[in-house]
């Protein structure tokens, strides 16, 4: 299985770094994993709905630009369906015995993915209705997907 993570904005903080790297090594065990960053947009704090529209269709643009044709894509996205982790490893596993094999989770900036990103997902995943900074819902993916892999796997894991 082929994992993709394309995200908006680079990791500034090395413990979100460490972190990140330890899934990746947990990770080659199960898939292949690509990390893709695209350049974020300086956002200032009073943006109009129009400028933040303007800026999540620019991050936009970067992160369509990574989708291939064959990638099933899926956004992560508060309004996304929300499973836990026994149902998250399924449902990727179901993705590979379908033929998905070749997944793409994109995570957006601070102010979301743009209408252009969300209609070109197949599918779209919450994992809180909390909203969470970008470079810790990396980590939290990875983690996730690191848990799927060992469900489905049938190795233990942390309840």
């Amino acid at each position: 299985m082929n994992v993709r993570i394309l995200c908006v904005g680079k990791i500034k903080e090395k413990f979100y770094r460490d972190a990140i790297l330890e899934y990746s090594k947990r990770l080659s065990k199960y898939c292949s994993l690509e990390i893709v960053e695209v350049n974020d947009e300086k956002t200032s704090e009073n943006s109009t709905e129009n400028e933040i529209n303007i800026i999540k269709d620019k991050e936009g643009e970067r992160i369509l630009k990574h989708i291939k044709d064959r990638d099933y894509a899926i956004a992560l996205a508060i309004q996304g369906k929300q499973q836990d982790s026994v149902a998250f490893s399924k449902y990727i596993e179901n993705l590979g015995i379908t033929g998905n094999s070749s997944i793409c989770f994109i995570i957006g900036g601070s102010l979301g993915l743009s209408d252009a990103v969300m209609k070109r997902c197949n599918d779209s995943v919450s994992f809180s209705k909390m909203t969470f900074p970008h470079q810790l819902m990396r980590v939290i993916l990875l983690e996730q997907v690191y848990r799927a892999m060992r469900i489905m796997n049938n190795e233990p894991y942390h309840k």
